[in-house]
């Protein structure tokens, strides 16, 4: 279905270490910070958001507790699906879908399907059923799979299909967290090691071997400590979950081709203005074109939500509220890049600064300067060994030159490059049409769980962010920033990861729903 593992293409195979050797294994302590807020919270004017934009450096304003203030984040946690979907109407009957057989699911398959803003129809309680089972194979037989192991006698291989990839990225994870499906690896005994011939053979009883499933699974333990593990792994983990749901909805997931930045602005007087961006490694999940031509043009539709990965391991430190705030903040940060792409619907970019003198004037005075690195050869001393040879001492076959030279580019006064992608079409989809706010789904990773967050992001905050003053520095005029977070998800755990799946299901199916003139269509739940 995807055929992309490319991602493991270079990873080192897994080295078996004695069992005394492998490092004591990460705990898992999943972040609980909470904030709240509320829409006529009085501000003390050095935390209203527009003077923490004006002293921030490159940092994110929203960093921490005083951030969370300023744009007044109020956070609801362990949202039951109902909550955390703005349209209840979106959600599929599930538990009606698990009581049909195949033969029910192929019948009644069309008629569970819904029309899609693309055009297309969204999958049915049959591929449903089929997502179900793939990923509903215990960890071990799906091992089995990906390691190309036989299976024990009298059972048959793990049919994985479409799963296959992601199970390919969770066996990876073996190698740095512990299954919890399977029982810790017992200390080998003294009493049991083999005897080594003067062949270097060893020589055991029967009784001496090892009684474990794991042994005809050439069991590999863990060699590293969960923090150790390195970013891509998470990355492509989560691809590869949310691709076996989104591929269905016509979307995909995929990094941006430019870096995702938040970008803040400010007026700290007339005629002045201050911005400054805030970097984040989250992925999108875009509508995929629907034309072949587009799509080997690189054409992507969006976003319609991001992932957040991090790679945070100790949440148990001392100052356990900062290290839960700053995971927190992360994850707003990329909702609220989310929401500024979104935004730029239907807009064309305006670079920083276009216009300015600062990207217009000449430098140095006004003059054009004097030679800068190699043009300053031409004065060289006569008879210098390291000068570059002139034209009198012979020819010097160059190709012509394509672009502009690195002296010219660097005397150029212009605005930043630009930051919006030429081949992406910036649409808001799953808006809902005229609403003053734009809901954003981040599918957000820790350890090995995954947890959906959804956060109401006011077009007043986005403007104030933009550079837009605000009339009353003691009050929000944009109120409030609801966001609700579903529980945590362990993707070791069947019955927890086909849960994850619904919520991504889910949230695809509300955002790709075709939506009419003013969504009288779908029935609006915290509004």
């Amino acid at each position: 279905m995807f055929g992309n593992f490319t991602a493991f293409a270079s990873l080192p195979s897994k080295a078996k270490l004695d069992p005394k050797d492998i490092p004591p294994p990460t705990p898992i302590t999943l972040p609980r910070f909470q904030p709240f807020a509320h829409d006529d919270d009085l501000l003390e004017p050095p935390a209203a958001l527009s003077t923490l934009l004006q002293h921030t450096g490159r940092s994110m304003a929203v960093l921490g507790t005083p951030g969370f203030s300023a744009i007044g984040l109020n956070l609801n946690l362990d949202a039951k699906p109902e909550d955390l979907m703005p349209g209840a109407s979106s959600i599929p009957d599930f538990k009606q879908w698990d009581k049909l057989s195949l033969d029910e699911a192929r019948d009644q398959n069309q008629s569970t399907r819904h029309p899609m803003k693309n055009g297309n129809l969204t999958p049915g309680c049959q591929v449903y059923l089929e997502r179900k089972r793939e990923l509903a194979y215990p960890n071990e037989d799906a091992f089995r799979t990906v390691r190309r192991i036989q299976p024990p006698k009298g059972q048959q291989q793990a049919r994985l299909g479409n799963a296959y990839e992601f199970f390919r990225c969770l066996e990876a994870f073996t190698s740095f967290w512990d299954d919890p499906t399977q029982p810790p690896p017992l200390p080998p005994s003294p009493e049991a090691s083999p005897e080594v011939t003067s062949s270097g053979d060893a020589v055991g009883s029967e009784e001496s071997k090892p009684e474990s499933k794991g042994d005809d699974l050439n069991h590999v333990l863990r060699t590293g400590p969960g923090s150790a593990m390195p970013a891509e792994y998470r990355n492509s983990l989560m691809t590869a979950f949310i691709k076996l749901v989104a591929y269905d909805f016509g979307c995909s997931v995929a990094p941006a081709r430019l870096e995702p930045r938040l970008h803040l602005s400010s007026s700290e007087e007339p005629h002045q203005s201050r911005k400054t961006y805030c970097p984040s490694g989250c992925l999108f999940i875009f509508q995929s074109p629907m034309t072949r031509e587009a799509a080997r043009a690189g054409a992507v539709y969006g976003p319609v939500a991001a992932v957040s990965t991090r790679g945070t391991t100790d949440f148990t430190t001392p100052d356990m509220e900062t290290a839960q705030s700053l995971d927190l903040a992360r994850e707003i940060v990329a909702a609220l890049i989310t929401a500024q792409h979104r935004a730029r619907e239907g807009k064309t970019e305006k670079r920083f600064g276009d216009g300015q003198w600062w990207t217009t004037e000449k430098r140095w005075g006004g003059g054009i300067g004097g030679p800068i690195g190699r043009e300053a050869d031409k004065d060289a001393v006569q008879g210098d060994k390291d000068a570059k040879p002139s034209d009198s001492e012979g020819p010097v076959s160059k190709k012509p030159r394509k672009n502009m030279s690195i002296y010219d580019n660097y005397r150029m006064v212009r605005p930043p490059a630009s930051t919006w992608d030429r081949k992406a079409t910036y649409e808001a989809i799953g808006k809902v049409q005229g609403a003053g706010y734009d809901d954003i789904f981040v599918v957000s990773s820790l350890f090995h769980h995954v947890s959906i967050l959804r956060v109401r992001v006011p077009n007043r905050l986005l403007e104030v962010m933009d550079g837009v003053a605000e009339p009353d520095l003691t009050k929000r005029s944009w109120g409030k920033v609801e966001a609700w977070r579903s529980p945590w998800y362990d993707l070791f755990l069947a019955d927890q990861r086909l849960e994850a799946m619904k919520l991504v299901w889910a949230m695809m199916a509300y955002q790709m729903r075709k939506n009419t003139e003013a969504d009288g269509d779908v029935n609006m739940t915290n509004a």
